[in-house]
């Protein structure tokens, strides 16, 4: 399948009536496409996600869109995004401690290659601090440098030790033994297939 394909299977997953807050909708994508305009098609489909809960499928063939034309930030992001559907999701607000506090001397990729360790609140047997592994992705930014403050969505190695956490929560961030910056919990949610089996409120 090609690129113009893949995109519109894509879009055909989308719910009638979902829409961006500005309004965008996937006839808008229908119309990108109509004109060639492939990139842009690709990033409207991305955002539209905000409004619903995508299944996998639609991530993946988001992400092979993006492989193909050399999107190579995108192709992660929705990688990611797929990987969220399976874990759900976990936003911070992630402010990292100044160059000089800490042993990292340079920003920290945004593009969810770094997996340092959290203190989430998980204690050992023996009343000790247990660290967690989840990966970092920041948002809307390719970094994120020592002594800055960015919203942040986190990828646990293991999301059922993850699970206790709620907005407001405080968290800390371990790359060495010394803690390299703290986050506040902003949001939580569960995989897709959870939220589909819930029982209405």
């Amino acid at each position: 399948m090609d690129v113009v394909g893949m995109l519109e299977a894509a879009s055909l997953l989308v719910p009638e009536g979902v829409a961006t807050e500005n309004d965008i909708t996937a006839s808008d994508v229908w119309e990108c496409l109509a004109h060639d305009e492939w990139e842009v098609a690709l990033g409207l489909l991305q955002e539209l996600n905000d409004g619903w809960a995508a299944p996998a499928g639609f991530w993946e063939e988001l992400g092979r869109a993006a492989a193909m034309t050399g999107l190579e930030r995108s192709r992660e992001w929705c990688r990611w995004r797929g990987a969220e559907t399976r874990v759900g999701v976990i936003r911070a607000d992630l402010a990292l401690r100044p160059a000089g506090e800490t042993s990292r001397s340079t920003p920290i990729p945004g593009a969810g290659v770094l997996r340092p360790m959290w203190d989430i609140g998980n204690r050992r047997d023996d009343g000790e601090r247990d660290l967690d592994i989840a990966r970092v992705w920041v948002e809307s930014a390719g970094d994120l440098a020592p002594g800055a403050r960015a919203p942040v969505r986190l990828l646990p190695l293991t999301s059922p030790r993850w699970r206790h956490l709620a907005p407001g929560d405080r968290i800390t961030l371990y790359e060495t033994a010394v803690a390299g910056g703290t986050a506040t919990i902003l949001e939580v949610q569960p995989p897709s297939a959870w939220r589909e089996l819930a029982p209405p409120c």
